[in-house]
């Protein structure tokens, strides 16, 4: 359907009891997920009242874009997030200093020697933290909740954070690492949960509610702060 200036998909669903929900896809497209019987007139209200949400959305979808796309340029005082923080970058003589790039005294140092390779330094620094400390996080929640996944990968994907395999194989973008320990812990235990609920049903959420309450904020920084993950 369209109001004359975006269009928007529906789907209906018996499934659904009472609520609307609408959905922008990474590509832009809008959606609307709504009980099987809603008239087209509700939904086209449901539509209009979400106008203005969904121009600021994707106005921020196209800032993030251009964020992504925009080259780091590894220099003096440039700032790259760990955990949540934001640490300026400098670049340094190699003496004493113990690795070519290291977080330090709030201030990741890279060796002018390797400044040419610094963005390989810091996708292999990313990723052995992420590899330890989402590990760790992993055995601890997995441990808790009694989910007990078969293995665990760091990748490289740029957005999708995190995964479940069919097999119960969790995959963790290293990315991760940079955004806070609660944001990380969310999206440990939202792939721990599809252990026991494999898609993204009622049931997942209303589950993954009881082991996380506050799950929703932690899923509303991730999307308001995804620019945070480029390098």
């Amino acid at each position: 359907m369209a109001d004359g200036t975006r269009t928007y998909k529906i789907i209906r669903s018996k499934n659904r009891k009472k609520t609307m929900t609408l959905q922008i896809t990474s590509e832009g497209n809008i959606v609307i997920r709504t009980p099987l019987r809603t008239p087209d007139s509700e939904i086209e209200h449901f539509f209009q009242s979400r106008k203005i949400w969904i121009a600021k959305k994707i106005k921020a979808r196209e800032v993030d874009r251009e964020i992504q796309d925009s080259p780091r340029n590894f220099t003096e005082g440039e700032k790259f997030y760990y955990l949540g923080g934001s640490y300026p970058l400098e670049i340094t003589e190699p003496n004493g200093v113990r690795a070519p790039l290291i977080l330090t005294h709030g201030k990741f140092l890279l060796t002018r020697e390797k400044a040419p390779h610094a963005k390989e330094l810091f996708v292999k620094w990313y990723r052995n933290r992420a590899r330890e400390i989402i590990g760790d996080r992993v055995r601890f929640w997995s441990t808790r909740f009694d989910l007990v996944p078969t293995g665990i990968t760091i990748t490289s994907a740029w957005q999708r954070y995190g995964s479940c395999s069919a097999q119960n194989s969790l995959s963790f973008s290293w990315r991760l690492i940079m955004a806070p320990y609660e944001v990380i812990d969310y999206i440990i235990i939202h792939e721990l949960a599809h252990i026991k609920e494999k898609n993204h049903s009622v049931r997942f959420w209303q589950y993954l509610e009881s082991l996380m309450p506050e799950y929703k904020k932690q899923r509303h920084w991730l999307r308001e702060n995804s620019h945070m993950f480029r390098l």
